[in-house]
């Protein structure tokens, strides 16, 4: 059974920072991209970034690039996205997803290239 839980959310101040984690088991995660979303509230759940399956190919929304970096480590089977810089607007909940997909960088921010999804983490930036 395939399962992605996040960790590292809370309440940091504007211009903060924050790590998420998002562990993955249940499959070979290291033959999955792996991408993050986030939602907030009355709002559709938006692309903030994805993760080729070797790490190589790698997509940021326009509002978080410069800002947010994701990245893996396929040996602790998780994938991270570390935010810098923060701002109220980044409050949302984070997900994780994964696809088994062939890597199509378009494609990595609509909804349904992704597979799984996690239970998603709580970040709440105040001004």
């Amino acid at each position: 059974q395939v399962q992605l839980v996040e960790s590292g959310g809370g309440l940091v101040q504007a211009g903060g920072s924050l790590r998420l984690s998002c562990a993955a088991s249940g499959r070979t995660f290291s033959s999955f991209h792996m991408g993050w979303f986030r939602q907030a509230p009355g709002k559709e759940r938006e692309f903030v970034a994805a993760n080729s399956r070797s790490g190589s190919n790698i997509n940021y929304a326009d509002s978080v690039k410069g800002r947010f970096t994701i990245s893996r480590d396929n040996a602790k089977n998780t994938v991270y996205l570390q935010m810098n810089s923060l701002k109220p607007e980044d409050t949302a909940v984070y997900y994780c997803a994964d696809s088994g997909s062939l890597w199509y960088l378009g494609r990595t921010k609509e909804y349904d290239y992704w597979g799984h999804w996690g239970q998603g983490t709580q970040v709440t930036v105040s001004s």
